[in-house]
This record gives C-alpha cells, sequence and structure tokens, in this order.
C-alpha cells in the first residue's frame, strides 16, 4: 500500500478542525443536490460522503443520521426562498405595484430553484413526515404571510384591494402558477414541446399570472396582456 488513503483521511480531519462550518455547509449544499435529484430513499450518503471529501462518520456527526441530513436540506431551501422574499422591498410601495413585485417575484425565485421545487414534491410524497419535524419552517412561512397580509390591509384600506382578499389564499394561488411551471415542465414538454419554457414565453407567462392574481384582487384591473401575441 502507498498510504494515500491516510494521508487524504489526514487531509479530511485537518479541513474539519480548521473550517468545520464551511465543511458543514459543503455537506448541505451536495446533499441538497442529491436528495433532490434521487429523494430520500434513494439519495446515498457514502457518495454525499466521497463529494465532500468527508466521511459517513462526520456527516453523522453534524446531523445525526441520513433523516436528520434530510431535514436540514428542507430547512436550508425554505430559508433561501423566505430570504429572497424578505429582501424584497414592497412596504414602501402602493399596495398594488407591491403586489405585483411580489407575484412576479415568486415566479422568477421558483423558476430559479427548481431544485426546492423538487424537494417540496418529495416531501409531499412523505405526507409532509418530516417538515413537520421542524421547528424552523413554520416560523420561516410566516414571514411571507405577513407580507402579504400588510400589503392587502393596505390595498383595503386604500379602496383598491376586493374587501374578502385572505393572504394564505393569496400565498395559495401565487405559488400555484409559480410552483406548477417548474414541476410540471418535464412532462408538459414531452406532451406539447418546449415552446413555453423559452426566454421570451416565460416571461409572457409571468406577466399572464401576474395579471390573473391582480385581475383576481385589485378592484377594476383589467388584464392587457392577454391583448398581446401569444409568441
Amino acid at each position: 500500500m502507498d498510504g494515500s488513503g491516510d494521508r487524504d483521511s489526514k487531509k479530511r480531519k485537518s479541513s474539519w478542525r480548521k473550517d468545520p462550518v464551511a465543511v458543514r455547509e459543503d455537506i448541505l449544499a451536495v446533499a441538497t443536490q442529491e436528495f433532490a435529484a434521487h429523494g430520500l430513499s434513494g439519495a446515498n450518503i457514502n457518495e454525499i460522503a466521497e463529494k465532500t471529501s468527508t466521511s459517513k462518520r462526520m456527516i453523522y456527526y453534524y446531523f445525526g443520521d441520513k433523516e436528520g441530513l434530510y431535514c436540514k436540506v428542507l430547512e436550508g431551501v425554505y430559508a433561501s426562498l423566505r430570504n429572497s422574499e424578505d429582501r424584497l422591498d414592497v412596504e414602501g410601495l402602493e399596495p398594488v405595484a407591491a403586489l405585483r413585485r411580489l407575484v412576479e417575484a415568486t415566479f422568477d425565485a421558483h423558476a430559479n430553484a427548481p431544485h426546492f421545487i423538487r424537494l417540496v414534491m418529495i416531501e409531499n410524497i412523505h405526507n409532509a413526515d418530516y417538515l413537520r419535524k421542524s421547528r424552523i419552517v413554520p416560523k420561516l412561512n410566516r414571514s411571507i404571510i405577513e407580507k402579504l397580509d400588510d400589503v392587502c390591509t393596505r390595498g383595503k384600506a386604500a379602496g383598491k384591494f376586493r374587501q374578502g382578499v385572505d393572504p394564505l389564499q393569496l400565498h395559495w394561488l401565487i405559488s400555484s402558477f409559480s410552483f406548477y411551471n417548474v414541476s410540471n415542465r418535464a412532462t408538459f414538454s414531452a406532451s406539447f414541446g418546449a415552446s413555453l419554457y423559452t426566454k421570451k414565453t416565460q416571461a409572457i407567462l409571468k406577466a399572464r399570472a401576474t395579471d390573473m392574481v391582480l385581475s383576481t384582487v385589485v378592484i377594476g384591473h383589467v388584464p392587457t396582456t392577454w391583448d398581446a401575441p401569444a409568441g
């Protein structure tokens, strides 16, 4: 034996000791891709360890077990999405403009995070059993409802929003357009072709989804995007 295995082991231990936070983040980044690609049952801890130059033992040291790692991955992708929403400055906008920005930003955030969509789909297969174990995700999800509640309250007070508009139901509606656009891309493209997924057509779909939400919420809103050519 040439001792290369021993040298690799010493190198890994050195990196753990020098920057354990970076190692942990690296494990989570790789695990996110693995769980999104293969699901909870299909993801392989040994492969995650190999791709992060750590070890199965070290992964379990940080996360307890495979399910513990999966739960942390779920919390991470939810945190990333909610953080992007939290950075949106809608408090300074008038209500209609604020709602428009939220719808457009949600559409873009989902389109740019296919791993988030896949993980949510996987977790639905598990009936949200692991999501329910998290104390973090419910707190994270409250932020978008609070943001929509503020916009809705201001919109109703200004006489611009319908009085029956509910923030949670509105979040469901906005998420539906944004989520489906990504979750069913493969099957939709296989059935009808990929014409809806060009950069130009995605921009049109975002504008039309925004128009439909505003038509539901904003008194007197007249959609205009449907008068434009489809492509």
